[in-house]
């Protein structure tokens, strides 16, 4: 063999025809549906339950508050316990606690009881995008790993509206009572549970995937770490605080979305209960075409030569641009106007999450992806946690959402300049530096 052709580098892997990884991809968009449907029946039941066994909003609204609490402390753990676990076995153990908490909120009547069934539901659910990321980087190379997780991702705002569709149609449509949401929602996990156990392998340990789309999957492997793993140590990689500074920024106006918009077009609009079904429809569809976008944009700019960074930031930039005009919602001369600016910010959320979340996958070993998402998801639920101590705040004394929505429109840019401040060159880390 001649020198010349002893130093020509390998051809790159050609794109497969097998579809292994996008099954994965899609049971992890299934089990993110499943997920907002739990932890969504309880706020949907609300009203009913509340004028039925005298519940007060104090005692409520506890059950919102220590819900996201418990959530925040358990994404480190599930981090750590996915890393450990892996995501065939870490995936189904979390989905059997939240799975339990959920309905065992059929087994109380008063508010206290039911934070009660919240703490297992809410320590199990902060495994969902933990595991998910982690199963993704196994599954996926770096140039449509973003693409994947905007999938996955949109599956929270698929569960956002089927909820308020499915728990009437349960209740009310074939009178079967409120437990049956819970027994019924419930169960669905027990079979994504049993499908997720039997089909989930790694790539190399599935015997279906061809030796080409493992090929395509392993193009750019992460080193990994030559020792032990040492959970304390990740917060000398700046990488890390890139990733737990983005998260704390932009978490809290997703959650005040959530929970605030329905009060939003109550106040601007006058709209009762009957009436939000239409607007926030319409809002998470919009979400759900952002998530997906987001991906896409990055993993087309990837797979056009772009370096990573490049790749990622101008995606995260025309996302953070998409949330700019939610700042004029609250001025909107109509009510689909204010839907339509409120959806786009949104779908820029979603754009935006789909690319920040890409990046453990991209700049870490795959053992530390779910320390690192777990880390991050705790900053994200503290920023919340704030977020939502300030909006009653405001609404309290101002009066107004102008202030919230204004933070919103700008929030993104920031946590954009501060995520390339942080990582200017999206640099991974080297196995032995864990």
């Amino acid at each position: 063999m001649s020198d010349s052709a002893a130093a020509t580098p390998p051809a790159a892997p050609v794109k497969p025809r097998g579809r292994i990884r996008w099954i994965v991809c899609a049971l992890l968009f299934f089990a993110v549906v499943l997920s907002y449907m739990d932890r969504l029946v309880l706020p949907v039941l609300k009203p009913d339950l509340s004028a039925r066994y005298h519940w007060s909003e104090d005692g409520y609204a506890d059950l919102a508050a220590y819900f996201q609490l418990v959530y925040g402390i358990g994404y480190v753990f599930a981090g750590w316990a996915v890393d450990r676990l892996g995501a065939r076995w870490g995936y189904a153990i979390a989905m059997a606690m939240w799975t339990f908490g959920h309905v065992l909120h059929t087994a109380f009547t008063s508010t206290s009881g039911m934070l009660i069934a919240r703490v297992p539901l809410g320590l199990g659910e902060a495994a969902t995008f933990p595991a998910a990321l982690k199963s993704v980087s196994d599954w996926f190379p770096k140039r449509e790993r973003a693409f994947a997780i905007g999938i996955f991702n949109a599956g929270s705002n698929v569960g956002a509206i089927i909820t308020p569709l499915l728990v009437p149609w349960i209740v009310v449509g074939l009178g079967l009572g409120w437990r049956a949401a819970f027994f019924v929602t419930g169960a669905l996990s027990i079979v994504w549970i049993a499908i997720w156990v039997a089909f989930y392998r790694t790539p190399r340990e599935k015997k279906s995937v061809s030796a080409e789309e493992v090929a395509w999957i392993e193009a750019d492997p992460m080193p990994e770490p030559t020792g032990k793993v040492r959970w304390a140590a990740m917060f000398r990689h700046r990488q890390t605080w890139a990733y737990m500074l983005g998260r704390f920024i932009i978490d809290p106006f997703w959650w005040t979305f959530l929970f605030w918009l329905p009060d939003f077009f109550s106040r601007r609009f006058d709209l009762n209960l009957s009436d939000f079904g239409p607007p926030l429809v319409v809002a998470y569809i919009m979400a759900d075409v952002g998530s997906i976008a987001g991906g896409w944009g990055s993993s087309r700019l990837l797979a056009r030569g772009r370096t990573t960074n490049k790749a990622r930031k101008m995606a995260m930039f025309g996302a953070a641009l998409c949330a700019v005009p939610i700042m004029f919602a609250t001025e909107a001369p109509s009510l689909w106007i204010a839907v339509l600016l409120i959806g786009l910010a949104l779908a820029g959320h979603q754009a935006f999450s789909a690319n920040l979340y890409a990046l453990p996958g991209d700049l870490f070993p795959r053992a530390m992806v779910g320390s690192v998402v777990g880390i991050g998801g705790l900053s994200g639920a503290i920023g919340g946690f704030l977020m939502a101590k300030s909006a009653g705040w405001i609404l309290d004394s101002v009066g107004s959402f102008r202030p919230i929505f204004i933070a919103a429109g700008c929030a993104y840019l920031v946590a954009l300049l501060v995520i390339h401040l942080v990582v200017p060159r999206w640099q991974p880390i080297h196995g032995g530096e864990a």
